[in-house]
């Protein structure tokens, strides 16, 4: 379920970047500190019939935006991607879930260190599973929070319309 509080940050996640709409991306579920994302088989198949390499990746960069925007105050902060590295283990044959979650202990530490030093990386370790449960890729991540400055507040409110 979407918490109606985050519905425009969902629509963001699933169709603000045209390479992510494309891929059919859906956000299940979005709330305080968590996020849950379902990349579609269909529309993703490779030459072999299984999912495309660069759609899991895709799900597995995407998310650290998205638990970012249900963790913190977007006009204050906003999430760049630092490092991703991705372990393919088997192929999927199916739609992809991945589901992630920020402690209260653990945003806490975030948010500290964003407001003392402007800037705080988070590390994400993830799994993408299939429709039967099997982890497919794991993904390991390095995300950073920075303080929004007046300057990218206004480019980002140019170029969103």
């Amino acid at each position: 379920m979407i918490e109606e509080e985050y519905k425009a940050l969902a629509l963001y996640v699933e169709s603000g970047i045209e390479g992510i709409r494309r891929t059919g991306l859906k956000v299940l579920a979005l709330r305080d500190r968590y996020v849950e994302l379902l990349m579609p088989l269909q529309g993703n198949v490779n030459h072999v019939g299984m999912m495309y390499a660069g759609s899991l990746f895709v799900i597995g960069e995407v998310v650290g935006g998205a638990i970012f925007g249900a963790s913190f105050d977007m006009g204050r902060y906003y999430p760049l991607v630092k490092e991703v590295n991705i372990r393919f283990r088997r192929p999927a044959t199916t739609d992809i879930t991945l589901r992630t979650r920020l402690s209260d202990e653990e945003a806490d530490g975030i948010r500290r260190e964003l407001d003392d030093k402007g800037k705080a990386d988070f590390t994400l370790e993830l799994e993408l599973t299939d429709a039967h449960g099997e982890v497919v890729a794991v993904v390991k991540g390095i995300w950073q929070g920075r303080k929004m400055t007046p300057e990218l507040a206004a480019l980002i409110s140019q170029v969103s319309g």
